[in-house]
């Protein structure tokens, strides 16, 4: 199963990452959302926090990971407010789609209509998107402001 999980082969480098691990140690990997393949642009402000080791459950999480992911939600929420001017950062775990636990850390920009809060936050036509080297910059810049207040 390890092989053919989507984010193990990101974290093994397999598969492409834009600006690449925002953070990682031996407990956890962040980064940016990816785009998908029939994207050019995409949500700037969509986190992923996962666990190196493949958990598929939330539940089987060791406390040294549950405790690294709920510090870098926080690290990563202030780094948003900081770098990119959020308003408001949302956290969730689905874990339908893809079999190993994976943590969604959005910010919501300010002036997003109310009908495009919560998960629908990307969806807002004026929200900002860009494509690699816009993701790669905002990397950079959360990298630097978690780097300074580590």
């Amino acid at each position: 199963m390890i092989g053919e999980c989507f984010v193990c082969r990101k974290h093994s480098g397999e598969i492409f990452v834009p600006g690449g691990a925002l953070y990682q140690d031996d407990h956890i990997y962040i980064s940016h959302s990816q785009i998908a393949e029939k994207e050019k642009v995409h949500y700037l402000g969509h986190l992923i926090i996962e666990p190196k080791r493949h958990v598929s459950d939330i539940s089987e999480l060791t406390d040294n990971e549950a405790k690294t992911i709920g510090l870098f939600i926080t690290k990563v929420a202030k780094a948003l407010i900081q770098t990119q001017g959020m308003e408001h950062i949302y956290t969730f775990v689905i874990g339908d789609a893809v079999p190993h636990v994976h943590v969604h850390v959005i910010g919501r920009y300010p002036g997003a209509p109310k009908e495009y809060w919560g998960t629908k936050v990307d969806e807002w036509p004026n929200a900002p998107k860009g494509g690699e080297m816009e993701i790669s910059q905002l990397v950079d810049r959360m990298r630097t402001y978690i780097s300074e207040k580590m």
